[in-house]
This record gives structure tokens, sequence and C-alpha cells, in this order.
């Protein structure tokens, strides 16, 4: 489990979050939503360490996040960034680099790391790019390789800042596959998503960040009848056999 005691995080004296309290099980996808300028982002990059604590304290099965390096701490949590450069590699190359972290001295990929790279490729449907440039990729099939590195890096707990930027419905859907099959295999997996529907298609446990404290926590379900969708975004939604709709009010 991670857990998140009394955080506040934010740029020099600007606190973008305070008094952040929530834990995301192991085993379950749990999904940060909220208004652009939320601090949803600031959220996953404070769990991650690229922000300075404040105040509070964020652990993993007990375990304290801040007091590890940086290459142990990358060995337990993977993070898929929103905004994303763009090397001068090639798609197996990036993909390869999420095993880096696991490498000891000196740093020579295995046939091992080389075997994870390709399961990773395979399983989001890049193989056959393995030796393109990333800058020839069009937008979805970069981000797919982006999504491969992170499986690549094979840590227990996964965030992810708005994955399915760029990804048409058919990816859309292949993604939420993807990121179950990892709660299934006892992740936890953190999103942000800007997406509201397709947060409570696929998430287990929903985060409202609003105004730089926490809103809501709860199931989907309990998301959708709390009246916070009309108070925060203005819209009614409905659910039809495990499936939601919204209409704006």
């Amino acid at each position: 489990m991670l857990k998140i005691n009394g955080l506040s995080a934010g740029y020099k004296n600007n606190h973008v979050l305070n008094d952040i309290s929530l834990s995301a099980d192991s085993g379950e996808i749990t999904t940060v939503i909220g208004k652009n300028g939320s601090g949803k982002s600031t959220l996953l990059r404070a769990i991650l360490g690229a922000l300075p604590k404040i105040e509070g304290e964020i652990s993993f099965d007990g375990e304290d996040l801040r007091v590890l390096s940086p290459i142990e701490l990358s060995r337990r949590v993977s993070y898929l960034a929103q905004d994303k450069n763009i090397p001068d590699i090639t798609v197996s190359r990036l993909v390869l680099s999420g095993r880096f972290p696991h490498l000891s001295y000196p740093r020579r990929y295995r046939k091992k790391d080389i075997d994870i790279a390709e399961s990773a490729m395979k399983k989001m449907g890049i193989y056959g790019l393995r030796d393109i440039k990333l800058s020839a990729l069009s937008g979805g099939m970069r981000q797919k390789a982006y999504i491969a590195m992170a499986l690549c890096q094979q840590t227990d707990v996964i965030l992810m800042d708005e994955p399915t930027t760029y990804l048409d419905i058919t990816q859309q859907f292949l993604l939420a596959d993807t990121v179950r099959d990892l709660a299934n295999d006892n992740k936890a997996v953190i999103l942000v998503l800007h997406d509201l529907l397709f947060a409570l298609r696929i998430s287990d446990r929903i985060v409202l960040i609003d105004n730089g404290g926490i809103g809501f926590v709860g199931s989907p379900c309990e998301f959708v009848s709390s009246g916070i969708p009309e108070a925060v975004y203005g819209v009614h939604i409905r659910s039809e056999e495990n499936e939601y709709y919204y209409e704006r009010i």
C-alpha cells in the first residue's frame, strides 16, 4: 500500500498541495481527477520526490520513500510523465532503458532485460516498431512506447499522468486492459486523468483534488451519487449497466 499522510508540497513558497492524506492499495487502480491547476500532476511529482516536501510522509508498505536513493526509488516506483522529451533513439532502446534501475555495475543489459523489454513492446503492440526512431512515430505510437518503458521497469507502484494522451478510442480500451492487468498483478496503479467517464469506467477508487486539498475519496459509484460532479464539474452523471454517461446541467 502507498500511503500519504499530511503531505504539503509545491514550488518554492507556493503551496500547491495542502495536508493531503490518502492511500492507494496494491491490486487497485486509483485515479486522481480535478480541474486544471488543482494539483493533480503535482501530487504525482511529490510522490516521486521530484518536488521538495514541505511537510508530511510518503511510504510504501511501511517504507519511507523519501529516504531512498534515486535508483532505489526507481526500483519501486515508475512514472509516466505527461510532457516528455523525444530522444533521438529507437523504440527498443527507449523501452529497454526502463531496466536501468535494475542493472548492477558495469551497467550492461542482460538477456533477461532484453526479454522483459520485448515482452513489454509486444504487450503494447509496438514490437514491429522496435527499430524505428521515436521522432518518426505518431503521437499515439510514441505514447505506447513510453508506457512500455514504464512496464519494463517492473515496479510495485506505477504512476501515469494523462496516459490516454494521443490515444484513439481503440487504444484507450487497450490501455484500460493493460492497467487492469497491472492491478491484477498486485501493483498499486495511480493515474491522473482529465477524462472523467474513462476514469469512472476503469477505477477502483476516485480521488478528487480540489484547490490543493482532498475533495473526495471513494468508489466510482460513491462519486456519482455524492453530488460532487454537479457541484465541481457542472454535469449530471448517470450509470447504466456499468457504463457512465453525463449531461450538462
